[in-house]
């Protein structure tokens, strides 16, 4: 299936949640925002969250530094 992820077009196998979506980038859950179709999720929904054809993923990772 074919989805934007920041703006980039990707394709992933049908079935793909979030949560393994974001192990497959090697971002971790806790370090992320996540905008699903204009939509925030929650830690929790990310896990349960299974994305779909067309769909719009926004992932904003904070980044530490002094």
């Amino acid at each position: 299936m074919n989805l934007l992820i920041n703006g980039e077009q990707r394709t992933l196998e049908k079935g793909t949640t979030v949560c393994t979506l974001l192990n497959q980038l090697q971002l971790q859950p806790e370090r992320v925002v996540l905008e699903l179709n204009r939509q925030i999720l929650s830690a929790a929904q990310g896990s349960e969250t299974e994305l779909h054809e067309g769909d719009q993923l926004e992932i904003i990772q904070f980044v530490g530094g002094g």
